[in-house]
């Protein structure tokens, strides 16, 4: 797999979002786990993306434990700064805590990119920052990033230390990077991590309503709107023509969605799932490459404006800080 750079690490371009073998899509097998995780280095992703909150720890234990032996092979990202138990908490004394505890479930002296999970309203996200950045002073921490901020917020956190990546949600159905924070990475050498860039599995072609979905399910709770059945009745009359364009470029639907994150140079988009087929299939949009006329029919196809309901539900809408750019 080709790759790419996120500050003074060097990744695949496609990283593994490690969340579903945790929560979030319905129960998964540890025993798959730890094969999809060796499969996938196998592969060559080179990129693993977790979360203190994934399972409660679950998530980065299940790593620590998968991989202990085999960790030169990849660069870790892990988050801080939101928990079932806490919620979102920005306190410097919180994060450094968090590290240690994530160290501890990961199995490893040091964390490759360490994020700020979501923005403490209550917390000045200088003060964050400072926090991160006496991690890496310590060397316990290589690179910092930050996930679903606003542009002033990247701006801010920036001067403090340089952020390295900026996790998003973005997709063809999730724009909102385009309203300006993409710009700013660009002009800050931030590098874009888009999580969810198959729609929750709905650029698939995979995806049912929420009527079919196990209890749980992310799609039947903060992202419902999208699958609500005659939002989804509606949204899936878009697959039609998006499936003749995966085809008409030898690809699958769901290699079609990360080609189109690949064709931005700053792009590192990392799918989620629990299964192996799943993980290799999305591993084969490194050789994919589409040309401009066919990101722009993309763009005209799918977008905010030709999706019906917003990405969450009203109350995470509103508290999202990534949503004021």
């Amino acid at each position: 797999m080709k790759t790419r750079t996120i500050g003074s690490l060097s990744v695949s371009e496609i990283g593994l979002g490690c969340m579903n073998m945790s929560m979030g899509y319905g129960k998964a097998d540890d025993a798959e786990s730890t094969r999809l995780l060796n499969d996938a280095l196998d592969v060559g992703y080179t990129f693993l993306d977790t979360a203190q909150i994934y399972g409660s720890g679950h998530n980065e234990e299940l790593i620590g434990k998968s991989l202990e032996k085999r960790r030169n092979e990849y660069v870790l990202a892990t988050k801080c700064g939101l928990s079932r138990e806490g919620g979102i908490n920005g306190d410097p004394a919180g994060i450094i805590k968090s590290c240690e505890e994530s160290l501890k479930r990961l199995r490893t002296d040091v964390i490759d990119l360490y994020y700020l999970h979501r923005v403490d309203p209550n917390i000045p996200i200088e003060e964050s920052t400072g926090a991160l950045s006496r991690l890496v002073e310590q060397g316990k921490v290589r690179e910092i990033g930050l996930s679903e901020v606003c542009s002033d917020n990247l701006r801010r956190a920036h001067s403090v230390h340089p952020i390295a990546a900026l996790q998003s949600e973005y997709s063809l159905w999730s724009r909102t990077p385009e309203r300006g924070i993409l710009d700013v990475c660009d002009e800050l050498g931030v590098a874009m991590v888009p999580f969810s860039p198959l729609a929750r599995a709905f650029l698939t072609g995979a995806a049912t309503d929420v009527t079919q979905m196990v209890e749980g399910d992310l799609r039947t709770t903060i992202a419902r709107p999208r699958f609500e059945p005659e939002a989804f009745s509606q949204n899936s009359k878009l697959l039609i023509p998006y499936a003749e364009i995966a085809k008409e470029n030898n690809c699958s639907m769901a290699q079609l969605a990360i080609a189109w994150l690949l064709h931005r140079e700053n792009s590192i988009p990392i799918p989620g799932t629990k299964h192996i087929d799943y993980m290799k299939e999305n591993a084969g949009a490194s050789s994919v490459t589409l040309t401009a006329e066919t990101v722009d029919k993309l763009n005209d196809l799918i977008n905010e404006k030709t999706i019906v309901g917003n990405r969450y539900d009203d109350d995470r809408m509103a508290n999202t800080d990534s949503e004021r750019d």
